[in-house]
């Protein structure tokens, strides 16, 4: 399991480098804010995220939303905690973008021990939401 950089310290900067080769990396998500059950990411539409009918693909906006999930979800570990894996996701498509930029805020909505919820809202650049997205996280802790 790589390590994640303490995002209580870390900036986005070097946040956004550790993503670097991973998929967000490779998506182009940008991660503007990550702490403690708060997260705001954007990525800029190309045409390498459009499906072959010239619209958004679904993948991407899931790709973006579940990102910013899972790095709010590293940052916001319970103590003796060592990782997460999701174990749910759903989202609803109520928009979509061609090009410009789309961000997602994401938000913990229930932090307990073993599970962890979140939510998270993708605009398009005129703030229009396009998908309102959720997880659910099985917290991982060393085993016995």
């Amino acid at each position: 399991m790589t390590s994640f950089p303490d995002a209580s310290r870390a900036s986005s900067t070097e946040l956004n480098a550790f993503a670097a080769p991973f998929l967000p990396g490779h998506l182009g998500v940008e991660f503007v804010e990550v702490r403690r059950s708060h997260v705001v990411a954007r990525l800029q539409v190309e045409q390498r995220h459009l499906a072959p009918n010239g619209y958004l693909h679904a993948a991407t906006v899931v790709g973006l939303a579940d990102s910013a999930c899972g790095f709010g979800a590293m940052a916001s570990l319970p103590e003796g905690a060592i990782g997460f894996t999701t174990i749910e996701l759903k989202t609803n498509f109520t928009g979509t973008a061609t090009d410009g930029e789309i961000g997602c805020e994401a938000e913990l909505v229930h932090g307990g021990r073993t599970t962890r919820v979140w939510d998270a809202t993708v605009t398009e650049a005129e703030g229009k939401t396009i998908a309102m997205f959720r997880c659910t996280q099985l917290v991982v802790y060393p085993s016995a």
